[in-house]
């Protein structure tokens, strides 16, 4: 806690550090190439001398380098358990399956389309973006790849499902947050937040289908040869979306996503251990789940989908995500983001201004600390008191909060959710930026329904 002996940072020295800090990030990683890590680390650095020439002692810095990362703790947890997942989903023959199957039902024309729907009704049904990119994500980018589709533009339609499916689901961690910190009720939450999100849907739907229509036809004898290859290599059955199967069902049942992964992982290796065409012995096993799979085939293009996952996957992701989660723990913690927020939302006096403030407030919250629980939790917080006073219902705020909040951490190259996508689906965050179109799209909407008043809920007497 902030004590009387070290006082709050002045606005407009809050606003230069936070203009500073976005300068340093983006002039690394947009103009000089480089990864986050050394940007944010810079960042971290420059932040930790300011609070000492504020008043603040070292330990009080470091404490809130501590705070920050402890409440990434579980989200680390699970990108373990992800990674040991798409190891052993490779290994049995579940992504294989899932891109054969797939390569007889979808067509190169309609593949977006097809992607995007495919990842927002299954991800309902799971509630978390992260397990459907992982699984059915990296399936969709091996058979459009395989097709000779952009792979930004395919991670584009796999992130947009998979973060409808995270927004709707009553299922979703950031849903419920967002529900919870508004107040209301989750279901009318979810309920309103139709507004903005069917016309998103809808529009994203179309634009995929405009976008992918430029690829009339594919190689027949390129899907044929990885068709061969991954038949030959791998025991591709129905039997193999018993482990998808087995997802929808932990979710439906309310299991936690940590038991639900570690049922997950436990079923397949079963699985692979009882087939009788598959050799593996439990060390082989174990070094897939800990450094992931590898094959060599006669394709390179197969190996590079293939050849992945692992705990050791993820340790370029959870570096960054101990590193943002740091970042955004010292801001907090030295009052950089309160200062800011609590005079933002000091001079709105319109609901139009409020609705947009609060979803610039969430959207800045995942630019300068890059964590997505936290940009629902502090404009929440801070907004929550005006929307009383402007008579709008709990909805209104949970809506702006999930527009500008949950659905953008996705397009921050150095955000939890971003870079979990870039080193998941092997696609940088600032290439498959420009084609998730749900994402981009849901605060425009949650924007123009502020000033409009077409779907702002009002407070009933």
């Amino acid at each position: 806690m902030q004590t009387n002996q070290q006082p709050r940072p002045r606005l407009l020295e809050a606003v230069f550090i936070l203009i500073g800090m976005l300068i340093v990030m983006g002039v690394g990683i947009i103009g000089f190439h480089l990864t986050p890590v050394v940007p944010i680390l810079t960042v971290i650095f420059g932040l930790m001398l300011w609070g000492k020439t504020r008043g603040w002692s070292w330990d009080e810095i470091q404490d809130g380098i501590v705070v920050g990362v402890r409440n990434g703790i579980i989200p680390l947890f699970i990108f373990l358990l992800i990674g040991s997942l798409i190891g052993v989903w490779i290994m049995a023959g579940v992504i294989p399956t899932l891109m054969v199957y797939g390569f007889h039902i979808l067509s190169v024309r309609w593949f977006l389309p097809s992607v995007f729907l495919m990842c927002a009704f299954v991800g309902c049904f799971i509630g978390s973006a992260f397990t459907i990119i992982s699984t059915v994500g990296i399936a969709s980018m091996g058979i459009g790849v395989t097709m000779g589709l952009d792979p930004a533009m395919i991670a584009g339609a796999v992130v947009s499902g998979a973060v409808f499916s995270d927004k709707m689901s009553p299922l979703s961690a950031t849903t419920n947050l967002a529900s919870a910190i508004a107040g209301d009720d989750l279901y009318n939450h979810i309920k309103n937040m139709l507004w903005s999100t069917i016309p998103a849907f809808v529009l994203s739907l179309l634009l995929f289908t405009v976008f992918g229509n430029h690829h009339q036809a594919a190689s027949l004898t390129k899907i044929t040869q990885t068709t061969h290859i991954l038949t030959s290599n791998f025991p591709v059955s129905a039997w193999m979306l018993l482990p998808v199967g087995l997802l929808l069902v932990c979710a439906w049942t309310k299991i936690p996503t940590i038991p639900t992964l570690f049922i997950n992982i436990t079923v397949t290796i079963l699985m692979t251990l009882l087939n009788p065409h598959q050799h593996y012995s439990l060390a082989k096993i174990a070094n897939v789940m800990e450094n992931g799979f590898t094959i060599k085939t006669s394709s390179a293009e197969v190996n590079q989908i293939l050849n992945r996952g692992g705990i050791s996957s993820m340790t370029g992701t959870m570096t960054l995500i101990i590193l943002a989660l740091a970042l955004g723990g010292l801001l907090i913690k030295l009052g950089i983001i309160d200062v800011v927020m609590t005079r933002f939302s000091a001079h709105i006096r319109s609901n139009g201004m409020l609705v947009l403030s609060t979803v610039l407030a969430a959207i800045g919250v995942n630019l300068f600390i890059g964590e997505q629980y936290l940009s629902v939790v502090l404009p929440g917080t801070a907004f929550k008191a005006d929307f009383q006073k402007a008579h709008l219902a709990p909805e209104a705020l949970g809506r702006a909060l999930e527009d500008g909040g949950a659905v953008i951490n996705y397009l921050v190259p150095w955000g939890v959710a971003g870079v979990f996508v870039a080193n998941t689906l092997n696609v940088p965050t600032l290439s498959y930026l420009p084609f998730v179109f749900f994402s981009l799209l849901c605060p425009v909407f949650s924007i123009l329904s502020g000033f409009t008043g077409i779907g702002l809920k009002r407070a009933t007497a």
